[in-house]
């Protein structure tokens, strides 16, 4: 595996592998890699020549008051790991190579945003896809790979690279939880004792109104309830958010039918936690 920490020696080394023909598949991470991130780099192994996996905390989609300063950081660790899942070529830039000057340019997302976590972090897919626009002409992937964790994520990306005619494949996996459900993210080690233990209740609730609806239930007010009751009953955490939408559209829904999320955000002492379920509705 290379490590390499800079833009230009990233995009010829690139652009070196598909003038030989070489697909490229490509894993975006903010690094304190876990199995949700290696699930994406195996998928990335089985359907390309190349794995390039990309490790870079990216201050512009943080808020004033998030944890970009505490987000946990451990690149030995991360290294490992990208090895072990026999990967290609490590890229770690710097913030300082990754915006050496102030941006003259950036991308604003103008749907999609306005619910869930775009909600209640303003500005934030708008560095997501500013990055990720960087990120794409750096690694010049044949396919990204991208967790469904982050479903919103996803369905601003798909966007993105629709809109901005990327050649690329966007190929979205399906979220890795732990043995009791939960969603596994680099912000789980911030749980407490007490809080880890509730914290699969968030899944919990998820898997009951999915079973709801699989019994019939289509009013999405319903859904939202059961969901909200179960998580206030059972943990300690603040809810952020239940919501009910299309997937990907991420439009609001009187009934509930066709491709839908269930999506939630909640708030533990010290940690936000996202978690989802994405249903097609006959």
């Amino acid at each position: 595996m290379k490590v390499i920490t800079t833009i230009k020696e990233m995009q010829a080394e690139m652009l070196k592998q598909k003038d030989m023909g070489k697909s490229i598949g490509f894993v975006p991470t903010m690094g304190f890699l876990h199995e949700g991130h290696l699930t994406l780099m195996r998928k990335a192994r089985q359907e390309n020549d190349i794995v390039t996996i990309s490790i870079f905390v990216n201050p512009i989609q943080f808020g004033p008051n998030e944890d970009y300063e505490t987000y946990p950081r451990d690149f030995e660790k991360d290294q490992e790991l990208a090895m072990g899942e026999n990967v290609d070529f490590l890229f770690y830039p710097s913030v300082e190579e990754m915006y050496p000057n102030p941006s003259t340019i950036k991308v604003i997302v103008q749907e999609r945003t306005n619910v869930l976590c775009g909600k209640s972090r303003p500005g934030h897919f708008d560095g997501v896809a500013t990055v990720l626009t960087k990120l794409f002409h750096i690694a010049l992937p044949t396919r990204a790979y991208f967790g469904k964790k982050d479903a919103q994520q996803v369905a601003v990306i798909q966007g993105l690279i629709s809109d901005f005619n990327f050649p690329i494949e966007l190929v979205p996996v399906d979220i890795v939880r732990e043995e009791d459900g939960l969603a596994k993210s680099s912000r789980n080690v911030k749980l407490l004792p007490d809080e880890r233990k509730q914290a699969p209740t968030l899944y919990k609730s998820l898997e009951m109104a999915q079973d709801m609806i699989e019994k019939g239930e289509r009013d999405p007010l319903k859904i939202i309830s059961l969901v909200k009751e179960t998580i206030e009953n059972e943990t300690n955490s603040v809810i952020d958010y239940v919501e009910v939408y299309s997937y990907p559209g991420l439009d609001p829904l009187e009934k509930l039918e066709g491709s839908i999320i269930i999506a939630l955000a909640v708030k533990f002492s010290m940690v936000r936690l996202i978690d989802n379920v994405i249903l097609e509705i006959k």
